[in-house]
């Protein structure tokens, strides 16, 4: 089988196509045969030795993807030959397991059944992004751990980067759930972007009074930021959020320093939960997977264009350029097309 993979950590350039055998499935995995491989930050931080690694195996990069189940290991229950799939972490300590190869195996607790209807596209722009969103949706001291209509009725969500991938995706399941929508945006064409996926309102962050237009939407504050530039946003998150509101930080875009001034905290009884799925705990991936599964199912998390997440599709031979175009800001969803199945 065709593979992209690498044995060194560094640019794109490390990246090559090769030939591997196909791996066939122990007790408790699913082989997947690869439609489509989404490209998410974590996958060229990963390959860069962003996260601190020195040496690596031969790895195949990027954790998401979606295909068709053509292998079951034993003690296997659910997943079965022939079910369209979306897969997730599936490299997450598994360095073999990457989406960017014709064929992957996973553990069968990391594939979630794709809707009818839904496309390979959508199963391969999930993953990653929607289940931090949901997870920072989810976090909330008096909010819901789960997902669904009428979950977050009468709250108020801000989404900072609401044309980004996991701001997409949170823009929907807020939305889905009921909430309030607001998301902050740079310019005019992201705000569209946003409007596209279902935000309600949208802010330029950038406009001196944004905290003000914000405020007039929300006059009690809003109850939960789900936050990409900790450091940049965190006068505005602080001046718009309502007392015993949550801020849900995924990342640090800009990689501004980020301070607590520990008094207009303390006045806000504010609450931070920090995001990273690797060590968020499978119950709560799990659980999470199950909503977005259910919110496709819905029609809820739809991608491209007109719903405010534009695809930008690469070939196999081709995935070096994907991952740069995910590394240089690219605005959409980077997907590699591995197989028409």
């Amino acid at each position: 089988m065709r593979a992209v993979v690498h044995s060194e950590l560094g640019n794109a350039d490390v990246l090559r196509v090769t030939d591997l055998e196909v791996p066939a499935p122990g007790p408790g995995e699913v082989r997947v045969r690869i439609a489509v491989s989404g490209v998410n930050p974590t996958d060229w931080k990963s390959r860069s030795g962003a996260y601190g690694d020195t040496e690596i195996p031969l790895s195949v990069p990027n954790q998401d993807g979606a295909g068709v189940i053509d292998a079951v290991g034993s003690d296997v229950s659910g997943p079965a030959v022939g079910d369209r799939v979306w897969v997730t972490l599936a490299a997450y300590q598994r360095p073999a397991s990457g989406t960017a190869q014709e064929y992957t195996v996973v553990p069968a607790s990391r594939v979630f059944p794709l809707p009818d209807g839904a496309s390979f596209d959508i199963g391969a722009s999930v993953g990653v992004p929607a289940i931090t969103a949901h997870r920072a949706l989810t976090v909330a001291e008096d909010g819901p751990s789960r997902l669904a209509p009428g979950a977050l009725d009468g709250r108020t969500v801000l989404v900072a980067g609401g044309a980004g991938a996991v701001g997409h995706a949170a823009v929907q399941l807020a939305r889905w759930a009921g909430a309030t929508v607001i998301a902050t945006v740079s310019g005019d064409a992201k705000a569209a972007y946003a409007t596209a996926a279902g935000a309600h309102h949208t802010v330029n962050y950038r406009d001196a009074d944004a905290a003000d237009q914000i405020r007039a939407i929300a006059p009690d504050g809003v109850d939960v930021i789900v936050e990409v530039a900790a450091g940049s946003n965190s006068d505005l998150d602080l001046a718009v959020l309502r007392p015993r509101g949550t801020i849900a930080i995924y990342a640090n875009d800009g990689g501004q320093p980020f301070a607590l001034d520990i008094r207009q905290n303390m006045n806000l009884n504010a609450r931070y939960q920090f995001v990273l799925l690797y060590s968020a705990g499978w119950d709560k991936l799990t659980t999470a997977a199950q909503d977005v599964t259910a919110a496709i199912g819905a029609g809820a998390l739809p991608v491209g264009e007109d719903a405010g997440l534009p695809l930008l599709s690469y070939s196999l031979d081709q995935t070096g350029d994907a991952h740069r175009a995910v590394e240089s800001g690219a605005v959409g969803k980077v997907l590699i097309q591995v197989a028409d199945l």
